[in-house]
Formats: C-alpha cells, structure tokens, sequence
C-alpha cells in the first residue's frame, strides 16, 4: 500500500547518482509544477537515459555544446527542457557537472490536479493525459520557462514517492537514425503501468 507522499522537493544530494541508476531512481518519484492555475503532479512511470558525449542519440554527443545543451554541463539536478515539433519535453540533468548526461522523463500517473490536467490536455481518458513526454509536459503545465532551473527547488520539483515492485528495461524510442545506440537498453519502465507509453 502507497503512503501519501509529502510534497516536498528531494534533496540536491539525490540526483548525485550514476546516471543508468538515478534513471531507475526516478520512477515513482513523484513530479511537480505549481502554476497559478494550480497543482498538478504524477508519479514517474517512464524515464529514458542519455549518456552524453558517446551515446550518438543524445543531444550532446561528441560534446556538442550550444545555446540548447548548455545545461546539460551543468549539475545534477538542473531542468534540461527543449522543444520537439510543438512539445515540451523535460529532462533531468545528470552524471558530474561537465559530464553532459540527461534522463527525459517519457511518462507520468496522474496523482493531483487530474481535472487541471484534463483542462490542459482535452483528451477523454485518463490514460491519454501523461503517456507520453510531450503529454505530460503540456499536461503538468511544464514549459520551456522552467529551462535552467533545479528539481530540488519549486515550482518544478521531484518529490519523495513509492518504491516500483518491479522494472523492466528496454530500447529508447523514437532514436532510429542513431547506429549502434538504438539498441542501448536505456529505458526504464515500471512494470505493468498502463501510463507508460510503450510497453517493449
């Protein structure tokens, strides 16, 4: 049975983990953002990990540094947001400072502000608000604002959550043009989650 999870945001020294591991770490964490519209958080269902300058799928392969990367030199723990097509998509720095390795966040459970979300979204089922990076961004009101600031601080944050019975692991998605790194077994998922957004 889940305890009601405070909202309050984890510590910086959590995110100080190898970054495989805090990808794992994340799920069922809970996620945050407070709007003045209000509160809407999940539980991390789905994370992807991006292991930097060796990883070809990841924004900073080879070191590439620009205006858009820049955080991901940054310490674990900052907002790494960017825009995809008309989505927002959030990812959690990680890995040393200077190492640029990221974690997107792929899907969320619904847990408060569901009515919010569902204004924000305009879907009909529950599962459709957060299955998905984009969806939960928009859903959660993540925006590319919150680019460059810390999950340990409001008003977007993680918070403490539940421990998954079981995680499996798989290929990253939607990576085709990236070699040898679309097979890399990067992403983690809790099992048998009907928010996540793809089961294999």
């Amino acid at each position: 049975m889940r305890k009601t999870p405070l909202l309050k945001p984890l510590p910086a020294a959590f995110f100080k983990k190898d970054t495989l591991e805090l990808a794992r770490a994340l799920l069922g964490c809970l996620l945050v953002k407070e709007t003045e519209e209000g509160t809407a958080a999940g539980f991390i269902v789905e994370t992807e990990a991006y292991m930097g300058a060796l990883d070809r799928a990841a924004h900073s392969y080879g070191n590439r540094r620009t205006k858009r990367t820049e955080i991901m030199y940054h310490s674990p723990g900052h907002v790494y947001t960017y825009q995809m097509h008309t989505h927002c998509l959030v990812n959690v720095v990680s890995g040393r400072e200077g190492t640029p390795e990221a974690i997107l966040i792929r899907a969320v459970e619904p847990f408060i502000g569901t009515e919010l979300m569902f204004a924000r979204r305009k879907v009909k089922e529950a599962k459709q608000l957060t299955n998905g990076p984009g969806k939960l961004a928009k859903a959660l009101g993540i925006t590319m604002e919150d680019y460059g600031h810390v999950f340990y601080e409001r008003p977007l944050f993680i918070a403490e959550g539940y421990e998954p019975e079981q995680i499996e692991t798989g290929p990253r998605i939607g990576i085709d043009n990236t070699g040898e790194a679309k097979h890399y077994p990067y992403r983690f998922w809790i099992k048998e989650n009907r928010y996540v957004s793809r089961r294999t």
